[in-house]
């Protein structure tokens, strides 16, 4: 009963160190946040393991480099790295860098973060383990020429109530790396507009798993695929294998999906 109490409040219930809550982040409106100032750093910011920074909807960017597109920039291209169990939030991040935000070593929570102009992309999730969890909780990025967020690490995203406007692909697990591992993605609550190529890719021959729930895209996009399978590979450019619902690789049915 007391359970039940606090989260019809809305407060966080922490047991064995572990804070949850039912809450999921609502379908966003596609309204972007008004910027409260701007930050530039001479070189990537690193939020260390298990803490949290909070940008206070301030604009931030690299004062040194500019986004070069189709250039992979790696970790000295990155605006942030995250640490393990880091959390990012209330953050908008400018055009000035060329390769986002890094959660190096999996197990990190990115909260209310906007991409104003995606470089190479947006968040890499990189490291962890098949146990590991990224969180991306609200937010949003538009403009970007390839993908919005890149899992090359194994584990699960979970992506809720985020924003996609004009982008090649909102989640790709690695199509292509050297090691290569089973990955799931969750999307809930999702806002796409203009998807160039799909909104979640993912490869079928690595027991990918993508479940996707309420889906939300913007009508002249309808022909576009909401779930992409593809064959990844370790050393050649992955192929597409089909396109649509497809037991648990494109895990969700179409009446979850609505055209607006």
């Amino acid at each position: 009963m007391l359970m039940k109490q606090l989260r019809t409040l809305g407060i966080a219930v922490c047991l064995a160190n572990q804070c949850t809550t039912d809450a999921v982040a609502p379908m966003p409106t596609g309204n972007w946040p008004k910027s409260q100032g701007n930050v530039k750093y001479p070189a990537p910011k690193v939020i260390p393991a298990k803490t949290v920074f909070d940008g206070g909807m301030k604009t931030y960017e690299r004062s040194d480099i500019s986004c070069k597109e189709n250039q992979e920039g790696g970790k000295s291209g990155a605006l942030f790295i995250l640490k393990a169990g880091a959390t990012l939030q209330n953050v908008i991040v400018g055009p000035r860098q060329q390769d986002g935000v890094h959660c190096e070593e999996h197990d990190c929570t990115i909260k209310n973060v906007w991409w104003a102009d995606v470089c190479e992309d947006a968040l890499s999730i990189i490291g962890g383990s098949a146990n590991s969890v990224s969180n991306v909780i609200g937010g949003g990025a538009k403009l970007a020429n390839d993908k919005i967020i890149q899992h090359n690490g194994p584990g699960t995203v979970n992506i809720e109530g985020f924003y996609a406007e004009d982008f090649g692909k909102l989640y790709r697990s690695c199509g292509k790396c050297k090691t290569q591992y089973p990955r799931a993605v969750k999307l809930t609550n999702i806002y796409a507009v203009d998807p160039k190529v799909t909104v979640v890719a993912v490869n079928s021959n690595y027991n990918d798993k993508a479940t996707l729930t309420n889906v939300k895209i913007d009508k002249a996009s309808k022909n576009k695929p909401v779930c992409e399978y593809t064959k990844g590979s370790t050393n050649a450019e992955p192929s597409v294998l089909g396109k649509g619902p497809s037991g648990s690789v494109c895990n969700y049915k179409t009446s979850t999906v609505t055209y607006v």
